[in-house]
């Protein structure tokens, strides 16, 4: 090895190149499935000291809750109880894109990456059931593990996290929005679902949606990516791009990302509407610089609920540089989407892992858990929904409100964050 060094520059980075080619784009192909990526902001896998390009600053993190001093509405619902409210007199129950919510949250898309497949996923989607909170399934589940009829691995398979969630559902709670892409669509997803008998009962209750994926925040502009060992490769290699990068036996699969334009995603909405008449429609948008003109084409054609991942967000399988350095911060994105006018129902997702974060997002206009999953299969989402739930009641009660729907962009400040001038 040569004395060589670079004080001041990625140097280590660089070295890790040479040594490793194309494979070090992305993070060690043995984290996939154990390690969820973009939890960090930038998501990186880099070691200590790595360069970080932004300085590793989240904007939504830098932004201050402001309680003010005076409270008409804490005087209003004084009177309405007849004695001083505090903050467990806050209903946190909301609409979540035509779907009723015990909490303003819901269970971002999981896919078919082998963190959210078998008992993970199953118990994820039995909590969140139980719960009533609604719940995305994400995409490729079928075109890489099968739907359950035809005796793939229940554990695995759409339908085994469909039935899982309805089984523990309560009436009049929560609902089920299945994601879409590309080889998605070649699958017949959505037809599959809604001509399912074990779908019915949340058909005929309106608590089914179809997503439309346009994007993510682990990766804008590009499609869904997993890795494969050579078994699995040769089953699906003819519905997805395959490529050599680790030679180690293991394979990165891709999905393609999909094209849009304005026109395509308003007829694209039209006919979900069409096809499905019973089942709401969803769209999820990666952090791009048009999203705020994205959003208003989908609300404009009739989605019901439009959903933004931040760059922040993510547990997928991604090129290291594109958590780090690709897509704006959530902050910047509700930034935009204020200054346009926010869709009627707007979710987020990217790093909510604390009722702050949550807090904020809804101040700027969202209308809004693996790893808890992950520590306790049997209750872990329950009880990190129980402590979310109680950090959102102190927080909107500090502010001298009582429900998310109350929130608005005075309830959060920062000296850095750039001024959002008023919708219109």
């Amino acid at each position: 090895m040569s004395d060589l060094s670079a004080p001041g520059f990625p140097e280590e980075e660089v070295r890790r190149r040479a040594r490793a080619g194309a494979a070090a784009a992305f993070p060690p192909p043995g984290d996939y499935g154990r390690v969820l990526f973009g939890a960090e902001h930038g998501g990186d896998h880099r070691p200590a000291g790595a360069w970080d390009p932004d300085g590793g600053r989240d904007m939504l993190d830098a932004l201050r809750i402001t309680p003010p001093v005076l409270m008409p509405q804490r005087l209003a619902r004084l009177i309405d109880l007849g004695r001083e409210p505090d903050y467990r007199d806050v209903e946190l129950t909301t609409s979540i894109g035509g779907f009723t919510s015990c909490l303003p949250v819901y269970v971002s898309a999981l896919g078919s990456t082998r963190a959210a497949g078998g008992d993970l996923g199953l118990a994820l989607a039995r909590q969140a059931g139980t719960l009533g909170l609604p719940m995305v399934i994400g995409e490729n589940v079928v075109p890489v593990n099968g739907y359950g009829r035809q005796g793939e691995a229940a554990d695995r398979a759409l339908l085994g996290r469909l039935r899982a969630y309805t089984e523990h559902l309560p009436d009049g709670r929560g609902g089920v929005a299945v994601q879409q892409s590309t080889e998605d669509a070649d699958a017949e997803v959505w037809n599959l679902v809604h001509s399912d008998p074990a779908a019915l009962p949340l058909l005929e209750s309106g608590r089914l949606a179809f997503e439309l994926k346009l994007g993510q925040g682990a990766k804008p502009g590009l499609g869904g990516m997993t890795v494969l060992d050579a078994e699995a490769a040769a089953r699906i290699g003819d519905r997805y791009g395959l490529d050599d990068v680790f030679g180690d036996g293991r394979v990165l699969r891709s999905s393609t990302p999909g094209t849009f334009t304005a026109e395509i995603l308003r007829q694209q909405i039209r006919l979900m509407r069409n096809n499905f008449p019973r089942a709401r429609v969803w769209v999820k948008l990666h952090p791009g610089r048009d999203v705020a003109e994205a959003a208003r084409v989908a609300a404009e054609a009739g989605a019901d609920a439009v959903t933004v991942d931040g760059a922040e967000g993510g547990t997928g399988w991604a090129p290291g540089v594109f958590p780090a350095q690709v897509g704006l911060p959530l902050a910047e994105c509700l930034r935009r989407l204020a200054a346009a006018g926010p869709p009627p129902c707007l979710l987020v997702s990217g790093r909510m892992w604390e009722g702050g974060r949550a807090v904020k997002s809804l101040a700027l206009g969202a209308r809004a858990a693996l790893l808890a999953a992950a520590e306790d299969p049997q209750a872990g989402l329950t009880r990190f929904a129980e402590c979310l739930a109680l950090e959102l009641r102190l927080l909107i009660s500090a502010l001298g409100k009582y429900s998310p729907d109350a929130l608005d962009r005075d309830d959060v400040w920062s000296p850095d964050f750039p001024a959002i001038p008023a919708a219109g």
